[in-house]
């Protein structure tokens, strides 16, 4: 009874905590992600007041979270427009590969690290969050900005391109020969496959299966069918993640809006929980020892993460201010990262504590360079005489497109005058 009295203490405090840090963050127009992480180191393992009883349910929850985040984010695009973005983004994340392991890989080895500690740290550094980002995007209401598309083709050639390096990485990690590591890539392609194909030819039956007009049922079906297809995915090197967003671009219509509704409120709790789990997890007491390589990595990929980003929006026609919020809003590194370093920490036991501080640094620079970037970059070329408002294309909405319940998506929509937009028409 002892230790149920002190889980339900501690996970009242801590979600009273975070809805308290959330309307601070929001009195002060900043996002509460890196107040979550905050909160999380100064109440994890080595901190001001460690949490002890609540541990293995906020590391459950944490899981959950990043589930819901990519589901609900997965529900605003149909597998038509995935496709799209695949066959369109694939050049660009040739060159986010390039610009953002590279780094990784050439401070590993400078590090003295070897093959297997340079391709972990590549991945941690290539990587970018899909949970925090697609918070960023949920906090500063961009989910219906012409170059958000944009960004989900990067963050979604990533996370599919964990099916390739995920296996890989492991393989090395496990010392195995060739033969072994073949097999394990082919199951890991194999499921992606089978994923897309589904979602492509079946999603309208699959929606039929899962729609219900009792709002109780259909939370439970998607929530259930989520998490079963995330657990498999996970189970087959995929990642859960992938699994997750995958299930929701497969729900379209009257069922997607259901879900969105139905989940958002679970969705943000639980991606509260996650972020304060990654802070938990984190000892402050190893941070400061490599704080200085860390942050030296961190400089150097938030140009080369912004580089992508905009790249990435020139080639989809995206004006300017648009490519500068794109860049800005791919920096953070987060979940993938820390999986990454958690596989590799058993070869290579250096790479905990860099990876550790690294991705604290950037999921909590991350969403001040989404909302600061494009900002600061327009008041540098006003300060030379430059027009930042240069080019086509860069409005918000969808250019005009479809969205799930198949009505017409505004082809611009003006954000909030906080988040310092401005008209749509000069995007």
């Amino acid at each position: 009874m002892h230790d149920t009295t002190a889980l339900l203490v501690e996970l009242g405090s801590v979600i009273l905590g975070l809805g308290l840090i959330g309307r601070f963050a929001g009195r002060i127009g900043l996002s509460p992600i890196p107040l979550y992480l905050l909160a999380g180191l100064a109440f994890g393992e080595g901190g001001l007041l460690p949490l002890g009883a609540s541990e293995e349910f906020t590391a459950v929850g944490a899981e959950i979270g990043v589930i819901l985040l990519l589901l609900l984010l997965g529900l605003e695009y149909s597998a038509s427009e995935l496709v799209t973005s695949l066959k369109t983004q694939y050049p660009s994340g040739a060159v986010d590969f390039v610009l953002n392991a590279t780094p990784g890989a050439v401070a590993a080895l400078l590090l003295g690290w070897g093959p297997v500690g340079a391709v972990a740290l590549a991945g941690v550094t290539w990587i970018s969050s899909s949970g925090v980002i697609a918070k960023v995007l949920t906090d500063l209401g961009r989910l219906g900005n012409r170059e958000t598309p944009v960004i989900l083709g990067v963050l979604v050639i990533e996370d599919l391109s964990m099916a390739v390096y995920l296996p890989l990485l492991t393989a090395m990690l496990a010392g195995v020969g060739l033969a072994g590591g073949s097999i394990a890539l082919l199951i890991a392609l194999g499921t992606v496959g089978f994923v897309l194909y589904l979602a492509l030819r079946h999603g309208r039956l699959i929606s039929r299966a899962v729609s219900s007009d009792n709002p109780e049922m259909l939370l439970l079906v998607v929530l259930g069918l989520t998490v079963l297809v995330a657990g498999v995915a996970q189970e087959l090197q995929v990642s859960a993640a992938v699994g997750a967003f995958l299930v929701g671009i497969a729900l379209s219509g009257e069922v997607a809006e259901g879900a969105r509704k139905l989940l958002t409120p679970l969705r943000d709790l639980f991606a509260a929980v996650f972020f304060v789990f990654f802070g938990l997890s984190t000892n402050p007491a190893e941070i400061p020892p490599v704080l200085l390589p860390a942050a030296l990595l961190a400089v150097v990929t938030v140009f080369t993460k912004i580089a992508t980003g905009w790249y990435a929006a020139r080639r989809a026609g995206i004006g300017s201010r648009g490519r500068w919020r794109a860049g800005g809003t791919l920096v953070a590194r987060g979940e993938f990262s820390i999986v990454i370093a958690g596989l590799a920490v058993a070869t290579e036991p250096r790479i905990g504590p860099i990876a550790t501080a690294y991705v604290l640094i950037l999921v909590i620079v991350g969403p001040l360079t989404a909302r600061w970037t494009q900002p600061v970059v327009a008041k540098i070329q006003a300060w030379r005489g430059q027009d930042s408002g240069a080019g086509k294309g860069g409005g918000t909405g969808k250019g005009g497109g479809t969205n799930k319940g198949g009505g017409e998506v505004p082809a611009a929509r003006p954000a909030p005058a906080a988040q310092g937009e401005l008209a749509p028409d000069r995007l």
